[in-house]
């Protein structure tokens, strides 16, 4: 079987963007085709700054939210990066592959790095590196397909850059990666700002839909989305962005074409409704099963626990392999106490 490896970043609340674009994937085709892991990424979380005791909370809230979205334990490896050494281990020794200039290519530093500035804030060194620890998670576990929105695609070709590179230099020690994308939703838009992605670190609160906002709350917020000038409802994503959007979203949400879909509509008004009970549906069984598992938390910590314990075992025979091929001396084993004895 193919391995397939994916997460979340617990930087705010899951949105619809990050179930429809990714999590409903990853339940219903990945984990069971493929030899699948999923992780939340925390350590990516600590790139900007932040809430401790917040990131420790949405860190299990993802992790619960992606067993309610469908992952099966039994069928894939869902787990926390930081309860993985070999994420940390790895990525250094990536940082000695990777350049200066690679990482200043990196469009989302660049954005986030210009934000950081006008706020007038210090940008981390580890805004600059991550991508070299999003490498190192895909490497770790021989990798061979990456399920990833559009704006992440970057991210995996400098992941293959580095394995490719890697193995030149030092013998064949990784897997080179691809990346795939589903083919609807794949980037889920701000319903008031239909050119910006929705994503869950946002201010914009009213255009983002999120997994455990209540049905009314997600009728309102859809009814309310931006639309464009003109009366005609048309699938044209550079002309009418915002009707564009919602043809996505309820296709992705029902499974049609958002191109056939403008057809059927004959007013905004009409498309919104569909679009808002469309989108309640798809979130009302994520909604009911996330509340199950809040009441049972120990079940979470256990497939967390059990999660890491497979990972671990999977990405160290490969990062010591790693280790070993750049020159880094072997650690001597301790004898065992009772041969000491």
């Amino acid at each position: 079987m193919k391995r397939v490896f994916s997460g979340v970043k617990p930087t705010g609340h899951l949105t619809l963007g990050n179930y429809l674009g990714a999590m409903r994937q990853w339940a219903e085709v990945d984990q069971h085709r493929a030899d699948a892991l999923f992780c939340v990424v925390d350590l990516h979380a600590l790139t900007v700054d932040h809430d401790p005791a917040r990131v420790r909370r949405l860190s299990r809230q993802a992790a619960t939210l992606l067993l309610a979205a469908g992952l099966d334990p039994r069928l894939c490896t869902l787990f926390v990066q930081s309860h993985v050494d070999e994420h940390a281990r790895l990525s250094y020794v990536l940082e000695c592959v990777a350049t200066d200039g690679e990482m200043r290519r990196m469009i989302q530093y660049k954005e986030k790095a210009a934000r950081e500035r006008e706020r007038g804030g210090s940008v981390r060194l580890s805004l600059l590196t991550y991508p070299v620890l999003m490498a190192a998670d895909i490497l770790a576990y021989g990798t061979d397909e990456v399920p990833v929105g559009d704006d992440q695609a970057q991210h995996v070709e400098l992941t293959r850059d580095l394995a490719s590179r890697f193995n030149q230099r030092y013998g064949q020690a990784f897997v080179v990666p691809r990346a795939t994308h589903p083919p609807v939703g794949a980037r889920v838009m701000n319903l008031q700002e239909p050119t910006s992605k929705m994503g869950k670190s946002d201010d914009s609160g009213p255009g983002i839909v999120y997994l455990l906002d209540e049905p009314d709350v997600v009728r309102k917020k859809v009814m309310r989305a931006v639309t464009d000038s003109g009366r005609e409802v048309v699938y044209d994503r550079e002309e009418r962005p915002g009707v564009a959007n919602l043809l996505e979203i309820l296709a992705a949400c029902t499974g049609g074409n958002p191109r056939a879909l403008a057809d059927v509509y004959a007013s905004y008004g009409a498309l919104k409704k569909d679009t808002a009970d469309a989108v309640v549906e798809v979130l009302r069984p994520v909604r009911a099963r996330h509340q199950e598992l809040c009441a049972d938390p120990v079940f979470v910590e256990g497939v967390l626990r059990d999660g890491a314990e497979r990972a671990r075992a999977m990405a160290r025979p490969v990062v010591d392999a790693a280790y070993r091929a750049i020159g880094l001396l072997p650690a001597v084993a301790e004898p065992a106490l009772n041969a000491a004895r």
